[in-house]
C-alpha cells in the first residue's frame, strides 16, 4: 500500500544531510524532469522580481526566492520532516516508533511541484514551487509532470490511498486509487465536505495507515485499519470514501 499524500507550502528550515543529490531520490526516471525544474528555479531566483512574479508570490516573501537560489548547495533532510503545517502536524511522524518509522518510510510518498513524488525518507532541500504555477521556461506543470509521473505511479503495482489536493492530484491522474473525501454530518443525515479541517483528518488517516501492522492490500482492509484507529470511514464507491466527522 501507498499512502499519497500532498506537500505544504512551509517547509522546515535546514537540515543535516548533504546537498540535493537527486541519485539519492526514489523514483529515478523523474530525474530528467527534476534536474531541468531545479536548475530553472535557480536561474530564475537570480532576477526576484520575476522569480516573485513566476511563483505567484508577494515582496515579502523573498526569502522563498532565496530558497531556491540554494537549491543545489543548501542541507537536506529527510522529506518526512521537511513538510510541516496541518496536516503533517497530525500525522505526528516526531512520535513514531522504530517500526512505525519504517512501515511510514515504505508506505509514504509525498508529492511535490519539483520533484513529482518523493518518499518519506528522501533527501530533500527547502524549496519554493506549487502545483498550479507555470515558470517561463518550463510551462505548465500539470504539462510537465503528467507523461512521466503518471507512469511512475502506475508502475508501483500497489493499493495506492491519494490524499493529494485537487492541485497536485492534476499533475498525475492514478487509475484505481482509492480517493477520501472528509465530511460532516448534521442531525438530519445531511453532508457537507469538510474544508477547514479536512488537512487535519487526512493526516490523523495517513498516520492509521502508514503505521499499521496490518498490510491492507483492499479496500475493506483499508476500511478496517481505519476503523481500528477510531475513524469513522465509509466506502461510497468501488474506490471512493467517505470520512465522517462530528463536526
Amino acid at each position: 500500500m501507498l499512502v499519497l499524500l500532498p506537500p505544504s507550502e512551509t517547509k522546515a528550515e535546514g537540515g543535516d544531510g548533504p546537498p540535493l543529490d537527486l541519485g539519492a531520490l526514489s523514483f529515478p526516471e523523474l530525474n530528467p524532469v527534476r534536474r531541468k525544474l531545479a536548475d530553472e528555479l535557480v536561474d530564475l531566483a537570480g532576477d526576484v522580481p520575476a522569480s516573485l512574479a513566476a511563483l505567484g508570490l508577494s515582496g515579502r516573501q523573498e526569502a522563498e526566492v532565496a530558497r531556491n537560489a540554494r537549491l543545489w548547495t543548501s542541507p537536506t533532510t529527510p522529506a518526512l520532516h521537511r513538510y510541516t503545517g496541518v496536516l503533517f502536524d497530525a500525522l505526528g511522524a516526531a512520535g513514531f516508533g522504530r517500526a512505525e518509522l519504517a512501515r511510514a518510510r515504505r508506505r509514504l510518498v509525498i508529492a511535490s511541484a519539483l520533484f513529482g513524488v518523493v518518499r518519506a525518507a528522501d533527501p530533500i532541500p527547502a524549496y519554493r514551487l506549487s502545483g498550479g504555477v507555470a515558470l517561463p521556461a518550463a510551462g505548465s506543470l500539470r504539462a510537465v509532470w503528467r507523461p512521466v509521473l503518471e507512469p511512475a505511479l502506475a508502475a508501483a503495482g500497489e493499493l495506492v490511498v491519494d490524499l493529494r489536493s485537487g492541485t497536485y492530484a492534476a499533475l498525475a491522474r492514478v487509475p484505481g486509487a482509492v480517493t477520501v473525501r472528509v465530511v460532516t454530518e448534521d442531525a438530519a443525515g445531511r453532508r457537507r465536505t469538510v474544508s477547514h479541517h479536512n488537512k487535519a483528518f487526512k493526516g490523523t488517516l495517513a498516520a492509521a495507515l502508514a503505521t499499521t501492522r496490518a498490510e491492507p492490500s483492499t479496500v475493506e482492509r483499508l476500511c478496517a485499519v481505519a476503523a481500528r484507529a477510531g475513524l469513522a470511514v465509509e466506502r461510497t464507491g468501488e474506490t471512493e470514501l467517505e470520512l465522517v466527522t462530528g463536526h
